[in-house]
């Protein structure tokens, strides 16, 4: 389902989600993709271990949180 957002100065912005990516986007902007959210996870994974807090966003709640290692939330 493809979902378009106008910004404050009219420009439209599609977001795809789902099975809509995979008709939408070049071969290569897929690879691009994939290796983004690995590097995302892998650097969530290192300021885990190192003990560092991680900013998040609940979807649910609709609101951001800070995530220490020991899996504690704040929200903010």
């Amino acid at each position: 389902m493809n979902k378009v957002i106008k910004t404050s100065n009219n420009l439209e912005i599609t977001v795809l989600t789902g099975n809509d990516i995979d008709s939408s986007i070049s071969s290569s902007d897929k690879e691009m993709d994939i290796r983004a959210r690995e590097a995302v996870e892998a650097a969530i994974k290192k300021a885990k271990i190192c003990g560092k807090p991680v900013a998040r966003y609940d979807a649910v709640n609709n609101t951001a949180y800070i995530e220490t290692s020991d899996g504690e939330r704040r929200y903010v």
